[in-house]
């Protein structure tokens, strides 16, 4: 049987096939014929076996889209002579992302996380907040490889890379570490300190941040790990003051500066 089209017929005929993943014939797929200004030729649709069939109006290059539920759209350039034109269009079916976001240190769900997925050059797919439960779900996405980018409150930052499978739901669990804060005043003849520096150096001498402080003297880390760190401040002669962070973090770290003498 000759598949449906909405040419009139008298062109060169477009014939060909519509294939998702392992040669697997795509029916009921949108084949739409156009002009390269744009300008819609024809339109068919494609039978239970993948087969469609339009018309081209004369030689030359056309563009041929076909679009199907579940499957990413396809944009080809096709060049025609005066011969019958056989094109086959491949289309890359789409898949889900599906997850759960969980705190690694209570084992308990992280509701209200921003996901974020990447492509490979790092343009944005999706974006999404976490359930109740943690849980979080995109559909429609482009099989292959992503990366999934989570933040929470209260939480360090976390960002994984993942294969997102050709068929189906891919399912991922993603474990964010609590992040503690360190927030304090720089201080200096008995009133905040605007603009100085303020260095986070961890217990091996590493550099972890630098802030510069307000009007208000004030300065902030956060998303830190435990352990020993030194909070050194510079702008007038430097202090280096020790501390020790917990689970929670070190509020109220308050420095005071004063040149020699004062």
């Amino acid at each position: 049987s000759v598949p449906a089209t909405a040419s009139t017929g008298g062109g060169t005929p477009v014939r060909g096939f519509v294939r998702g993943s392992e040669s697997a014939p795509v029916p009921r797929a949108a084949v739409t014929l156009i002009s390269l200004g744009g300008r819609q030729l024809g339109r068919a649709v494609s039978q239970g076996d993948g087969a469609y069939g339009l018309d081209a109006p004369g030689a030359g290059s056309y563009v041929l889209i076909a679009s199907a539920d579940g499957y990413q759209p396809q944009a080809s350039t096709v060049v025609v002579g005066e011969e019958p034109v056989a094109y086959d269009i491949l289309l890359s079916g789409t898949s889900g992302l599906s997850g759960v976001v969980k705190s690694v240190d209570s084992k308990l769900p992280v509701p209200g996380a921003m996901v974020i997925v990447t492509d490979v050059r790092g343009d944005v797919l999706a974006t999404g907040l976490s359930g109740e439960q943690g849980e979080f779900t995109f559909a429609e996405l482009v099989p292959g490889a992503v990366t999934v980018a989570v933040t929470a409150a209260g939480h360090r930052p976390l960002a994984l890379p993942v294969e997102v499978g050709g068929t189906g739901v891919t399912r991922v669990e993603i474990g964010l570490h609590s992040g503690a804060q360190v927030a304090g005043v720089v201080q200096a003849a008995g009133g905040p300190l605007n603009d100085a520096r303020v260095t986070l150096v961890d217990a091996a001498g590493n550099v972890v941040a630098t802030a510069t402080t307000g009007h208000d003297g004030a300065y902030a880390f956060t998303d830190l790990d435990s352990g020993e760190y030194t909070v050194i401040a510079t702008g007038y002669p430097p202090v280096a003051t020790g501390l020790t962070v917990t689970g929670g973090g070190a509020e109220g770290h308050d420095i005071t500066l004063a040149h020699p003498g004062e």
